[in-house]
Parts: structure tokens; sequence; C-alpha cells
């Protein structure tokens, strides 16, 4: 099938306002369809659950009729979908169809809440909103997601500071896209299957966003050499024996057409020359953990030159479970049980040939500093965290540029604050007259918690931003009965740790 006819089979966006002012009117809305649906009903959607949303939505007024038509796809009589949109318009530009005298969606439409309580709306294929794909299938370019968990961790990690121009590549149903409009100038994005950029024109266009620069190709081959002041991709990372060569490798969305890692590898190390200074570049990822090597030491090379970079790892699966999650994702768990473990061998071959032994999940950020000595953090915290991060993304980078400035007199030198929501910790027995060990533990942002011995303690206890990192410790040495040039000299690689890690500021900031 041709591009054109592909993209013809989409809704037309022309007169898109008109049904976004239908959606508004019927607070269908994500705060709509909580207060409609109930807590329940509405976390099993997020499952692919629909019954108790079907339940709940027996009545006959305009948002019942919006959650069946375009949520749970269900036909619903004419008289009650014209009640609720205008038909004639929605027929028309293809958001709804004729079945006999009964109405049915196109499309899926979702609605979405914007980080500053935008009311947006996510258009991708039927049945394939949330939860993966679970099997589904149809056009040869591939089915087209709407947001998933994967979605919702970029947007939230992503850095939202103004900028001139921003790429979403990989699109998808333009969830990034979406994002990224509000506060850049210019945003481009690009897609390899042509029925995605179809989409995020009606995502943007429903959501009342401005147009994007929409360019079909794969990786950066439609930008050539432009340059943005940020990146963001939630690339089909997954790493399967459909991207080298299976006949059925037919799930554009998350099969890349690279073996192993090598997609998310290539993504990472081409995008440093795409990055204007001081931009940023955040990524999806899976790595293989390889017999013999050091996966921290395997991302580290995908580093690009000129780049600092923040890389996180989730999650960990061995290859057996990471095996059953994508097949199950793909639907091959209902194939048959002969197909189903000729397709699961298919994998673990694979995985042997490559001497893969685990497969990680995470994040990946990238910021074009050009220091001559580039930080390159590389650290496993599966562990909560509060989204969104973008912030607490860009705060870390920030406390690099610091840190890279300051030799450990000026260190010294420098007065400090507590990070706000840092709370001190005592371990120990109960009734004991002193405590084990402290911890400080944030509650926001990455929420870490860090030992620290009864310098640190009372080090951070009293960094409210008056008196110097080297008058503090010498009012400890004084109070411990310690040298304090021995002090100085032993301390300053702590304090680097606890500004590294979020937990102390310098009060100039």
């Amino acid at each position: 099938m041709s591009t054109t006819s592909l993209l013809a089979s989409l809704p037309v966006p022309d007169r898109a306002a008109r049904l976004r002012d239908a959606l508004l009117a019927a607070d269908f809305t994500a705060d709509g369809l909580l207060e409609r649906l109930g807590a329940a009903a509405y976390a099993a959607l997020a499952r692919s659950e629909t019954v108790p949303a079907l339940r709940a939505t027996r009545g006959d007024g305009p948002l019942d009729t919006l959650v069946r038509l375009f949520l749970l796809q269900r036909p619903v009589p004419r008289d009650r979908a014209r009640a609720a949109l205008p038909l004639e318009e929605a027929l028309a530009d293809g958001w709804v169809a004729e079945e006999g005298e009964e109405i049915r969606a196109t499309v899926d439409v979702r609605p979405y809440g914007g980080p500053e309580g935008e009311d947006w709306f996510i258009v991708s294929d039927l049945g394939c909103a949330v939860g993966g794909a679970g099997g589904a299938s149809g056009h040869d370019e591939g089915v087209v997601l709407g947001v998933g968990g994967a979605s919702t961790t970029l947007a939230g990690i992503t850095v939202r500071t103004p900028v001139g121009s921003a790429l979403d590549l990989g699109t998808g149903s333009g969830i990034q896209a979406l994002h990224a409009a509000q506060h850049a100038t210019r945003v481009t994005a690009t897609d390899l299957n042509p029925r995605a950029l179809g989409f995020t024109r009606l995502t943007l266009a429903l959501s009342g966003a401005p147009e994007a620069d929409l360019r079909t190709g794969s990786l950066f081959e439609p930008v050539g050499s432009e340059s943005y002041d940020l990146i963001v991709s939630n690339p089909p990372f997954v790493i399967s024996p459909l991207a080298v060569g299976d006949p059925g490798a037919r799930l554009t969305y998350r099969d890349g057409g690279m073996g192993g890692d090598d997609l998310c590898r290539t993504l990472v190390q081409q995008a440093g020359d795409r990055l204007k200074d001081g931009g940023y570049a955040h990524f999806l990822a899976n790595w293989q953990h390889v017999e013999g090597e050091d996966w921290q030491e395997r991302l580290r090379s995908w580093v690009p030159l000129g780049c600092d970079a923040w890389i996180v790892q989730r999650e960990v699966q061995d290859i057996t479970q990471y095996t059953e999650l994508w097949l199950r994702d793909a639907g091959d768990h209902r194939a048959g049980r002969e197909a189903y473990e000729a397709r699961y061998e298919a994998w673990l071959d694979e995985f042997e040939a490559r001497k893969t032994k685990a497969v990680g999940f995470g994040w990946i950020t990238l910021r074009k500093s050009g220091a001559e000595r580039p930080s390159i953090v590389i650290e496993e915290w599966p562990h909560p965290v509060e989204q969104p991060l973008g912030e607490a993304v860009r705060a870390h980078f920030a406390r690099q540029d610091y840190l890279r400035s300051r030799d450990d007199a000026a260190l010294l030198a420098d007065h400090f604050v507590l990070a706000p929501e840092v709370v001190q910790e005592q371990v120990g027995l109960p009734g004991a007259e002193d405590p084990e060990h402290v911890v400080l533990r944030q509650h926001r942002g990455m929420r870490r918690a860090t030992k620290v011995d009864a310098v640190g303690a009372g080090f951070a206890g009293v960094c409210d931003g008056s008196l110097s990192a080297g008058r503090i410790l010498d009012a400890i040495a004084q109070l411990l009965g310690e040298d304090p040039v021995l002090l100085r000299d032993r301390t300053p690689e702590a304090i680097r740790l606890l500004v590294e890690e979020g937990f102390l500021e310098p009060a100039a900031t």
C-alpha cells in the first residue's frame, strides 16, 4: 500500500478545533473521565480492561457516548453520536464511520492531562492506546500506539526549559512533540512509519498545539546535519531476532531493524553531532548485559565526545523474562504452542549467539557541554522516583558544572544549604544511646538515601548558607577533638558526593 493511501485512511485534521470544542464541552478530559468512571474503572482502563468502564457509561449523556465511542471503541446509536459531536463533520473528516444505524470510531482518541493542567488528546490506532499492541496487527507499515508507561516516563525526565528548536525522533502518536511544542519555538518530528506522522498531526491539531515539521525516515537521516537544542526519542529499542531478518518483523513501533542493542547505541552516538551547545538529548533504551563485559563500560563507550551523560538503569531482566515479555506483547503466546516455542527458541538462540545474559532498561540523557573532562555518571536505580524529573535532571548537570569548576580549596571556601525535603534518620537499636548510623533521605526527585558518619551528619545539619564549608569543619573538629587540618583534608570528597547527589546545594544557587 502506498504512503498516500495509508495517510488517506486517517482522519483529516482541518476541522479538529470543532471536534475539540465538542469533546471539551462534554468534559471528555482526563479529570472528567476520572470523575465519571470512578478510580477503579479509570485504573482498569490503564490495564486494558474495559468492562468496569462499560458498566460506568450505561447512561445516554454526551460523555458516556464519547467514552464508549473513542475509548472503548463500541458502536453508538446515530442520535447519541449527533448529540455528542458535530457528526456530519466528523463523518466527512473520517474521525467516525457509519455502520448501519450506528456510528463507530475509526481511531482511538484518549484524553491526556498536560503538565500545567492542559486538556490534550492523543490519537492512535484502534486497540493500541495502552499496554502495548497486544498482538494488534493490520497495516503493513506497523500499528501506531498511544500513550503508555514508556511515553510518560520520557516526557517526565525531559528538561523543559524554553528552547528554539526540538526534535522528536520516532514520534509515534506524537506525545513527545506535543510536550515539546509548549516550550520550543520550532518542533521537528520524524518517524520511519508515515502513518505515525499522520497520527502526530492529528494529536497536535486535536490538542490545539502548533503544527510540527513532520519528516519520514530512520534515525537522523530525515534531518541531515541540522542541530537542535533538545532531542527526545522513545525508539524501537526491543532487542529481538525480529530485527535481524525474521520475516515476522512487522512491529515497527518496537523492532528497530538492527541487531542487539545497535540501534540504541547508534542513536546515542550520533546525537552528539546534532546537539547545539548546551542542548539536551533524552532517550529510553535497552542494552545488553554481555558475558565477560561490564555493562557500565559498554554504555560509557556510547557517549559521544563533547557530551556529559547521566545514564540510569531502572530494571534488569534475564533473557527468559525479557523474551516472554515481548512475545506476549506481540501476541505470539496466542499463536499455538508449537509456533510459540519456535519463536521463543529463536530469541534464545539470538541471545546465546551474542553472549547476552540479561537486558537492562533505563534512561540516557546527554548534554552538549564541550567540557575537556566530561561528566559521565552511570548508575543503577530501581527505586521509586517522583515524576516529573526534568528539573532534577537539569539540576544534576548544573551540579556537575559546579563541581568541575571547584578544587578542594574552592569547595571549602563555598557556602552550602541543605536541599529542600531532605530529612535525617537515625538507625539503631531501640533505647541505644547513640545511633549505629545516620541516613540522609530525599523526599523529592530521585528520592535518594545515603549513609553518613558523625562529621557528615553534623556538617549537613548546620548548612544554612551562613558559614563556609571550611569554617563548619573547623567547628566540628573542635567539638570532636580532631585535628582541623586533617579533617579539612579528608572531608572534601564526602562533600562532593553530597553535592553530586543533590543533598547539598551551593548557597549562591
